[in-house]
This record gives structure tokens, sequence and C-alpha cells, in this order.
């Protein structure tokens, strides 16, 4: 069956099957929705369960993480015809002064895999960017990452611009990063903090109220 090849495909983290495995199950009639929520979802849901007790590693997540996107990047266009409905929206960026991108793209893939639409802004973003993107797509989270010790204070920033500008009570903020803890989260008030990728997806999960 061709849909446990694409599970497979994206467990293993081989991209180029996992094209093939997406193309061959639209061939024969699947939906692009099943696709996504049978085969690239519980195969990333997988890849997180092992990288949480040890059996996998970040380099091997990011190759899962790649094979994921070779699927999804065929089923997308197909998504948006169907009119299927994401689980939220989470707008991502690495905060102003901090130019670290690759952990905070393995969490918008792995946010991906468990069924977000992700706006990844990038990274050294200024509080005022987060406020703008916040009023203009409207997400359910915003997660924000810094690797850098010294860039934890544009968290504090960017929590108090969207108070500023009235929206705060609008939107989840989530935060993560090498020097982030859950203390940290506490005091400048996040509502949720994931130490890495895979409990990052699953914490927001949590925190939109979806199993």
């Amino acid at each position: 069956m061709n849909l446990d090849a694409v599970y497979e495909a994206i467990l293993t983290g081989n991209a180029e099957a996992a094209a093939s495995a997406t193309n061959a199950s639209l061939e024969k009639g699947l939906s692009a929705e099943k696709i996504l929520y049978e085969g690239c979802i519980p195969a990333m849901t997988e890849v997180g369960r092992q990288f949480e007790i040890g059996e996998k590693f970040v380099p091997e997540m990011l190759i899962s993480a790649r094979a994921m996107t070779a699927a999804t990047d065929i089923l997308r266009p197909l998504l948006i015809e169907e009119g299927v409905q994401q689980i939220g929206t989470i707008i991502l960026g690495t905060v102003a002064g901090d130019l670290h991108d690759i952990g905070k793209n393995l969490v918008g893939m792995m946010m991906e895999g468990a069924g977000f639409k992700i706006i990844n802004l990038g990274a050294d973003i200024s509080p005022e960017a987060f406020v703008d993107a916040v009023n203009e797509y409207h997400p359910e989270i915003l997660a924000m990452s810094a690797l850098l010790t010294t860039t934890t204070r544009s968290i504090i920033n960017t929590i108090a611009a969207l108070e500023e500008a009235g929206i705060r009570d609008q939107v989840i903020v989530m935060i993560g990063g090498a020097p982030i803890t859950q203390d940290f989260a506490d005091k400048v008030g996040a509502d949720g903090f994931a130490p890495d990728a895979a409990s990052a997806a699953r914490k927001a999960k949590e925190l939109i109220g979806v199993a």
C-alpha cells in the first residue's frame, strides 16, 4: 500500500522515495488529505517519539523532516484545492539580534508535520515585525527562538510589544532555544516552553487543545 511507503520513506528520511510514494498514492486516487493525515503526520509523530526516547538524533530528524517536505511540497497545492483545514497557524521566528536558524527551522518542520500551517519569518526578527505578523495572519501561536543568552531580552521586548499593541491575549506565545528554561518562560509570561523540536510540536497541539 502506498501510504505505508509514504510513512516508511519519511520515517527513514528518504526524500526521493517520499515524493515517489506520494505521487503513486495520488495516482491510485487517494486524496491529499488522506496522504497527509494517514501517511505523513503519523510518520513525523513517530520520528518525534523516537527522538524523545533517544533512538533518533537531530541529524536523523532533519533528514526525516526533509523527506516530509518532499511529500508536502507535492500535497500543498492539492490540499488548498481540497479546502483542507490545518489544525492551526503558527508564526515562527528567531528574535532580534540572533541569526541562528537551524533549530528554529527544525521546529517548524516538526510543527508542520504535526498538521500546523507555518509562517516562518526567519531570523533576527524585531518585536515590531512579530506584532505586524500577528496582526496580518492572526495565528493561534507565536513561537520565538533565542539561541544566545544575550538575545533572550528580545523575547521580553516582543511580549511587551504584543501587550502595547493590545494583542497579547489574542495569541499563544511559545518560546525555546538553548538558554531558555521553563523558569524563564514563567518569569516573562510566555504560555509555553519546549526544550526541543519534537516536544515543541506536541506542546503546540496541547496549547490549542488538540490531542
